[in-house]
C-alpha cells in the first residue's frame, strides 16, 4: 500500500506495531476504516490521473513526480517475448487501475494484450463506470476474468500482506498454473517466521488500521519451488520501503520476486 510514505515516520503513532498470535487479535484492536472513504479518495486521485490534471497516484496519494517501476517493466518486456505474443494481464487487488495508469505509456500492442484488474465488489463497479477502456477492464474474481481471457501473467503488488489467510491464497494460485508470477512491494521478515503486526495509516492520507503480515521470505518462496522457476529478486522502487521499522526498529523490507511456469521450459 503506502509503505513509503511513513515506514521511516519519526512520529511513532503510524507505521506497524506488535507481533499478534492470529488475525482475529490484531482485528481486535484495529481501528478499522471507512471503506466507502478510502474508496471515494482513490476515485478522486484517479480520475485526476485520467484527465491529466496529476501525473502519478499511489494508494490514494497524488504524487508530483512519477516513480517508475523498472523492474515490472522489464519483466513484462520479458514475458511477452518468452510468450511470443502480448500479454493477458491480471492485476490481482489492483484497486482501480494505479499501476496500469502508472506505466500505460509503456504497455505496447506487442506486450500487453489486456490489463486485468481483480478486485472487491465495491472497486469493480467504480473502475468499469470510470476507468475501464478496450485494454483495462475489472473483474471480481480470478475465476470471472478467466472466463473472458486467458491470463498469462499475474501481478500481485503489495496485496499479499493484507489477506487474512495468505498461505492459503498461494496455495489456490498455484493451482491455475499461470506462466508468470510477478510479486512486488511485499514485506519481508528479517527473522525466520511470519510476523503479523498492526499497520496504522496517517490521518493525512486516511484514518485506517488494519493486520498487516511480514513473511518468512523461505518459508513463501517454498509454495512454488515445484512448479516456477525463481528467475530474479528485486527491490522495492519506492524509495523509503528499502528499511521497514515495526515498533520503531528496522525489522523487514518490501521486494518482489519474478517467477516463470517450470512447463515454459519443458
Amino acid at each position: 500500500m503506502f509503505n513509503a510514505l511513513f515506514s521511516k515516520n519519526k512520529d511513532d503513532k503510524y507505521g506497524w506495531f506488535g507481533n499478534y498470535a492470529s488475525w482475529e487479535k490484531a482485528s481486535a484492536v484495529a481501528g478499522g476504516y471507512d471503506a466507502a472513504n478510502i474508496l471515494e479518495r482513490t476515485k478522486d486521485s484517479m480520475l485526476k490521473i485520467k484527465q491529466g490534471v496529476a501525473v502519478y497516484e499511489r494508494d490514494s496519494v497524488i504524487f508530483d513526480k512519477k516513480q517508475c517501476p523498472y523492474a515490472l517493466l522489464a519483466f513484462l518486456q520479458l514475458s511477452a517475448t518468452l510468450k511470443k505474443k502480448a500479454l493477458h494481464i491480471l492485476d490481482f487487488g489492483g484497486a482501480l487501475g494505479s499501476t496500469y495508469y502508472q506505466i500505460k505509456e509503456f504497455l505496447t500492442i506487442e506486450v500487453c494484450a489486456s490489463w486485468n484488474v481483480v478486485e472487491q465488489a465495491h472497486y469493480v463497479k467504480c473502475g468499469n463506470e470510470h476507468f475501464a477502456d478496450d485494454t483495462l477492464k475489472f473483474y471480481p474474481t480470478i475465476e470471472a476474468c478467466q472466463e473472458e481471457k486467458k491470463v498469462d501473467l499475474v501481478l500481485l503488488s503489495s496485496v499479499v500482506q493484507y489477506l487474512e489467510k495468505p498461505h492459503q491464497f498461494l496455495k489456490q494460485l498455484l493451482s491455475y498454473g499461470f506462466d508468470f508470477l510477478l510479486f512486488d512491494r511485499t514485506a519481508f521478515n528479517n527473522k525466520p517466521d511470519d510476523r503479523l503486526t498492526l499497520q496504522v495509516v496517517p490521518p493525512e492520507i486516511y484514518a485506517a488500521s488494519y493486520p498487516s503480515w511480514f513473511f518468512h521470505q523461505e518459508f513463501f518462496l517454498s509454495h512454488f519451488e515445484k512448479y516456477y522457476k525463481i528467475v530474479a529478486e528485486f527491490p522495492s522502487y519506492v524509495q523509503g520501503e528499502e528499511v521497514m521499522c515495526i515498533d520503531g526498529k528496522p525489522s523487514g523490507r518490501d521486494k518482489g520476486f519474478y517467477l516463470i511456469n517450470l512447463s515454459l521450459h519443458a
